[in-house]
């Protein structure tokens, strides 16, 4: 794994916008991490998969974050956390996940933020920082995104952030117990074309 000027080990894998701190995942943010799914649970249940009362377990908590943390290590993955600068409160997450090198040299990318933190370009914010460190940092050719057609916020940001989109993926993935369209983004690295 290639690590950013900020990061010293794989434990304090930190990067740092303009307001927010994005550290890598660590079972220190257990408690956090639940708290942050916990108060968000109704307002991401339209976006995600359905979700079992036991998934906001701290076990099934210490175990995704021990997944997170080997799939780093690996360099297959890097889920991310959000905090303001000033805290020590989530108040979101951003993952690259799938990474895959070789000639094709991707990942997918994936994003949720606190609702009550929406509307203050936290998120633009965040993923500027994280495509820097996907290009930069590690090297990849293409971040590619998938969004449902309805969810305008993400959308929004994605084009914002120069993703261009691709097609239409029908009945993609399955979101709150039905099969979902999502449009397909992807933003290429430039500087490698």
């Amino acid at each position: 794994m290639i690590f950013g000027p900020e990061t010293t080990t794989k434990r304090e894998m930190e990067y740092r916008s303009e307001r927010l701190s994005l550290k890598a995942a660590s079972t220190d943010d257990l408690e956090a991490l639940r708290a942050y799914l916990l108060r968000n649970r109704a307002f991401l249940e339209e976006w995600e998969p359905l979700r079992e009362d036991s998934y906001y377990s701290e076990e099934a908590l210490r175990r995704m974050l021990e997944t997170d943390i080997a799939e780093a290590a690996r360099g297959s993955a890097l889920r991310l956390h959000l905090r303001p600068r000033d805290g020590d409160r989530i108040i979101g997450t951003i993952g690259l996940s799938n990474i895959v090198r070789g000639a094709f040299q991707s990942c997918f990318l994936g994003y949720k933020l606190d609702e009550g933190e929406i509307n203050k370009g936290y998120m633009t914010e965040a993923l500027g920082k994280v495509i820097e460190v996907a290009f930069s940092d590690f090297g990849l050719h293409r971040i590619e995104a998938n969004v449902m057609p309805k969810n305008a916020r993400s959308i929004r940001i994605l084009e914002k952030l120069g993703f261009e989109k691709e097609g239409m993926s029908p009945k993609y993935l399955r979101i709150a117990g039905k099969w979902e369209d999502h449009y397909h983004y992807v933003r290429r690295n430039a500087a490698l074309e």
